[in-house]
């Protein structure tokens, strides 16, 4: 018999007023069997807030701060100064938000967050538009998709714009840790999850979040389109600990992007050009991640490579 490699602790209960096939639900969920109930959440405005924490009723087992739209990296580092004053060494702070409260609105937030060098977990959940409000478009939303902003009407092609590297602006800032996850591969969320955990410092953590209702796909199906955002490479699994960046999971050849993309209603207006435009990208982008985990390994083979001072490893 296998062994269970995910904890069966739950600390998000029944209840809870997400969609059916919600990925941020099962995003939360997973992110809280791996951290365990010494946790503080800190949640701005965004889906969860609704999902979860509808005054006076909460759907989770840890303690919750519901904070300004803009402010989670603030809060985070605010309750982290609180705990330490208290000595509650032991205690994992999170913050837990939305592309649009990371992307956009929170973007000052968690870069102070970062250069202040917090001890404490950054939550991105990315489910690319403002869904809470009505499907509006997001620094995070990709190129060609339709929003509500973004109609694909009278011609109008979607997203003009791509899709923010949340990723890059973070390591830019050098993390302790940071890593993409997809509650699709469960075993490596929640590796992921607990490495972030016994890290002290800032980490970062971007989560694919598939919302049935945004991108308008069948909510039986958020399972399998996670997994194909990323197998055709449309989401890579990546991790970067110490300045070293390795991928996560690989299947050979990539998946067509067409694949992912005819699944979801949003992209329904893309012609073949605009196909073959994504899959260019995606092509170029996970060449480089490759190169890049090729170099990080060599440096690290080599004996006279010191490790990058800004990752600081110490188990808390």
């Amino acid at each position: 018999m296998a062994k269970l490699t995910i904890p069966a602790q739950e600390l998000m209960y029944p209840g809870h007023a997400a969609c059916p096939g919600c990925g941020a639900a099962l995003a939360m969920r997973l992110l809280l069997k791996g951290l365990g109930p010494r946790t503080i959440l800190s949640i701005p405005a965004c889906c969860w807030t609704v999902i979860a924490t509808p005054y006076p009723t909460t759907a989770l087992g840890v303690a919750v701060l519901d904070s300004a739209f803009e402010a989670t990296g603030a809060s985070i580092s605010g309750l982290r100064a609180g705990a330490d004053a208290l000595g509650l060494k032991d205690v994992n702070i999170v913050g837990f938000a939305g592309d649009g409260g990371t992307a956009d609105i929170g973007l000052q937030a968690l870069s102070g967050m970062l250069e202040r060098r917090t001890n404490a977990i950054y939550v991105m959940y990315d489910n690319e538009a403002y869904m809470n409000t009505g499907i509006q478009r997001s620094g995070a939303t990709p190129w060609g998709a339709w929003t509500t902003t973004t109609p694909t009407v009278h011609g109008h092609p979607g997203k003009p714009e791509l899709k923010k590297d949340m990723m890059g602006i973070v390591l830019a800032h050098r993390p302790a840790y940071a890593a993409t996850l997809n509650p699709s591969f469960a075993e490596d969320f929640e590796r992921k999850v607990e490495r972030a955990r016994d890290i002290v410092g800032p980490r970062f953590l971007h989560i694919l979040a598939p919302c049935p209702p945004g991108w308008k796909f069948d909510s039986a199906q958020t399972i399998a389109l996670g997994r194909l955002a990323t197998d055709t490479g449309i989401f890579p699994l990546y991790e970067v600990v110490e300045g070293r960046l390795r991928v996560t999971r690989k299947t050979g050849s990539l998946k067509p992007v067409s694949e992912y993309l005819t699944a979801q209603g949003r992209f329904r207006h893309l012609k073949p050009e605009d196909i073959e435009r994504i899959q260019v990208g995606v092509r170029a982008t996970w060449e480089e991640l490759l190169k890049r985990e090729r170099e990080d390994l060599s440096r690290a083979m080599t004996p006279s490579a010191p490790a990058p001072a800004e990752a600081t490893l110490a188990a808390k």
